[in-house]
């Protein structure tokens, strides 16, 4: 219910965003900035521990040794934050995505949970924490059985008997209220599309090197930035975050400026539009997407990165396609948005298994699974570690205080 709250929240902070957009273009340029900086303002004085994606929080959590610290990486207070500032963040035309935030908020309610009842010794120490992680994908995507995936591939690594139960009973809980109050629906509706097996498979090829490469580059990126920029610019993102958020946030509007105001927000009705073939996007639209995203993040706002990916990866799949003629536009976008998505995040199953439940298309399935591998093999090379566990490392080893 939290999380369906939330997604209805974020839908109309970008609807509001665009009011003030379609009301002048450049707004943006006043806009963003300022909303950028009054987040990150936010973030750290009032709601410290909600900035980021929320997915390398909630692996944090997850280590052992680290129970004392879990109420400063996991709590109602930062669920409430990460809700209240990712809003206002979309309301600011930032590139987030609503999907990483929602992890660290159902983990964080789950993991409160222990504070009103008994639970298992298991459950206290992991199993909580997982099921709100995975629940919180599940509604976010309305796609339950990747949020099963996602518990087991990305945050937990293996896959604990004990915790089994408390998972899967807790995603098919928020499964079924997403399903009362939301209906049976996917996010992109459904597509028919599918390979001849023989030579349209080399769409699947060049989407899985491609993307994987380019999504390793991504992530690579933001890596680097979380170590820290040398420099002037370093030095500014360090001493002046709320200076760097605004200027983060000009940079923003003028790539909005430069994409016809396209690359704001999620992504979401973009990537439908260029699924279904009734876009109007320019041809660097996946290029200026991943640009966007890329200094959202930088910006040191809460917010995620996985819907913009799988936008991202939209662009680039039709960029394949008008090269590819032969192989329908539908299957080339879709293999462009599992391959850039596998090679940002390198979580190769719960990438073609949320592609595939959110494009209704399971004729696609195994082109999905070979781009999805493909793109991760490619993705190590540039990238030899996984974004959210590496970025997991420096939540696990300082405590966020107020300032």
């Amino acid at each position: 219910m939290v999380a369906i709250l939330f997604a209805v929240g974020c839908e109309r902070a970008n609807g509001v965003f665009y009011k003030m957009v379609a009301i002048s273009p450049l707004l943006p340029l006043l806009v963003t900035p300022a909303g950028l900086a009054l987040v990150v303002l936010m973030t750290r004085k009032v709601f410290p521990g909600s900035q980021g994606s929320g997915i390398p929080q909630t692996i944090a959590a997850l280590e052992p040794g680290h129970n004392a610290e879990r109420g400063k990486l996991l709590s109602l207070r930062i669920a409430v934050g990460k809700m209240f500032l990712t809003i206002l963040g979309l309301m600011s035309g930032s590139s987030i995505g609503r999907e990483g935030p929602t992890v660290q908020i159902g983990a964080s309610i789950m993991h409160s949970m222990n504070r009103f009842a008994k639970f298992p010794k298991h459950d206290m120490e992991r199993g909580l924490i997982l099921a709100g992680g995975a629940a919180g994908v599940a509604a976010a995507f309305n796609t339950p059985l990747a949020g099963i995936v996602f518990a087991i591939e990305e945050m937990g690594r293996s896959f604990d008997q004990h915790n089994s139960s408390t998972i899967l009973m807790t995603v098919i809980i928020a499964g079924i209220t997403s399903l009362a109050l939301l209906g049976n629906y996917s996010y992109f509706g459904h597509t028919s599309e599918s390979l001849a097996f023989g030579t349209e498979w080399g769409v699947v090829v060049v989407c899985g090197i491609a993307g994987g490469l380019i999504g390793g580059v991504f992530s690579r990126s933001l890596i680097e930035v979380n170590k820290g920029l040398p420099g002037r610019i370093g030095v500014a993102l360090r001493e002046h975050p709320v200076m760097s958020a605004a200027g983060c946030g000009l940079i923003l509007a003028l790539l909005g400026l430069i994409s016809g105001n396209t690359i704001y927000g999620s992504g979401y009705i973009e990537a439908k539009q260029i699924l279904n073939g009734t876009d109007n996007l320019p041809e660097s639209y996946g290029l200026l997407k991943m640009g966007a995203t890329m200094v959202s993040y930088i910006s040191g706002i809460p917010g995620g990165i996985m819907a913009p990916s799988l936008s991202t990866g939209a662009g680039f799949g039709a960029n394949i396609a008008h090269y590819m003629p032969s192989v329908p536009t539908g299957a080339a976008v879709t293999l462009g948005m599992v391959a850039y998505f596998s090679g940002a995040t390198q979580v190769p199953i719960t990438a073609f298994v949320i592609v595939m439940e959110m494009t209704d298309n399971h004729e696609m399935i195994l082109p999905l699974m070979a781009a999805s591998f493909i793109a991760t093999a490619c993705s190590k090379l540039v990238c030899p570690s996984s974004l959210f566990h590496t970025l997991s490392g420096s939540f696990a080893h300082k405590t966020p205080k107020p300032e």
